[in-house]
């Protein structure tokens, strides 16, 4: 018994001295002016400097594990109105532990602080522009143009895999659904089909009409899929709340991408079912005024089933919205404004799986 309790001593001995050696042997990551050594984690913000309008800044943490792996950047807040993934990776930076992470995290817990702090859905009230519609960015654009940047010299492109979360603005009523960005790269796209499988929602939209121009690639994900690295883009939650069963949702997402990375111990949690969905149609209003929606999120419906209907400003008919074909609505608007351009409702066709 003396002999069997030496020997395991000496095993816990030599294993904790491995993992100091190792965590020792990692050299420290950094992102933008965050740094932190292996083993550690470590928050602050990546400034993004005065241009054309106002500085901002960008709050991130770093978590930098002691064993080697992947590095996994999940990026919240891309609309700040979008709270429930923000709240998540608040919970998930808790969690971490850098001494049993393998790999790195990157979370970007707001990347877009002036519409959060402003409290704007879609754009942000320095410049009027969607942040996810201008990457890859510009260093002389204005101040969306140049967070854009930050987020893909210091993020996107210091990461293995990526994960854009999202969730229905505070004007829109959603089902929970993730988006797979197919790019004709068999290697990304197969490693972004299991991802986006492995973060668990039930149903996923495959998208093939990203852009194609690295210079040009508008969206989170798709600049990271461009770049080669597997990118999706999540939707959990909606209309501006911050509920805990949309947090736990998202963060149940996050822990399903570190375990099926092996960056944290445990399987992921995959649904026991998919429901795929194509041929996807954003419909936008021709007028502004006033929208009533006649459906709910997750409807079924049929070609030319009424989605809603348009008013002006004194209740006078506009116009009828109709689904273009059969299939779900994603997310309807269910607030009454609504500007000339801007989405009404979003209809996927379900097909086989892929």
């Amino acid at each position: 018994m003396v002999r069997r309790c030496r020997s395991f001593s000496i095993i816990l001995l030599l294993t904790l001295f491995t993992a100091v050696v190792t965590a020792q042997e990692r050299a420290p990551f950094a992102v933008g002016p965050v740094r932190a050594a292996a083993g550690a984690a470590a928050s602050g913000f990546i400034e993004v400097p005065a241009g054309v309008d106002a500085a901002t800044r960008i709050p991130v943490t770093v978590v930098h594990g002691a064993k080697p792996g992947p590095v996994l950047a999940l990026i919240a807040g891309t609309h700040g109105y979008e709270y429930p993934p923000i709240l998540a990776l608040q919970r998930l930076r808790r969690e971490l532990d850098p001494a049993a992470l393998s790999g790195t995290v990157i979370l970007v817990h707001v990347a877009n602080l002036s519409s959060f702090l402003g409290r704007t859905i879609y754009y942000s009230p320095v410049d009027g522009k969607n942040l996810n519609r201008v990457f890859p960015g510009r260093a002389d654009g204005s101040q969306t143009e140049r967070v854009a940047l930050a987020l893909t010299t210091e993020v996107i492109e210091r990461a293995d895999y990526l994960a854009d979360l999202h969730c229905g603005d505070g004007n829109e009523a959603l089902r929970p659904y993730s988006y797979w960005t197919v790019t004709g790269n068999d290697r990304v796209d197969a490693a972004a089909k299991a991802l986006v499988i492995a973060f668990g929602l039930d149903h996923i939209v495959i998208d093939t009409e990203r852009p194609t121009d690295p210079r040009a690639s508008l969206y989170i994900a798709t600049t990271a899929a461009l770049r080669g690295k597997p990118a999706i883009s999540t939707e959990t939650g909606m209309l501006g709340a911050s509920d805990d069963a949309s947090v736990e949702l998202a963060l149940r997402g996050c822990r399903n991408l570190l375990r099926h990375l092996g960056m944290v111990a445990g399987e992921p949690d995959p649904p026991p079912a998919v429901v795929w969905l194509d041929r996807y149609e954003v419909l936008r209003s021709p007028v502004t005024g006033l929208f009533r929606p006649a459906v709910r999120e997750g409807y079924a419906v049929a070609a030319g089933a009424l989605l809603g209907t348009l008013t002006d400003l004194f209740g006078e008919p506009l116009g009828e919205v109709r689904a273009p074909f059969a299939g779900v609505v994603n997310y309807v608007i269910a607030t009454p404004p609504i500007s000339v351009g801007e989405p009404l409702a979003m209809v996927s066709r379900i097909q086989a799986a892929p």
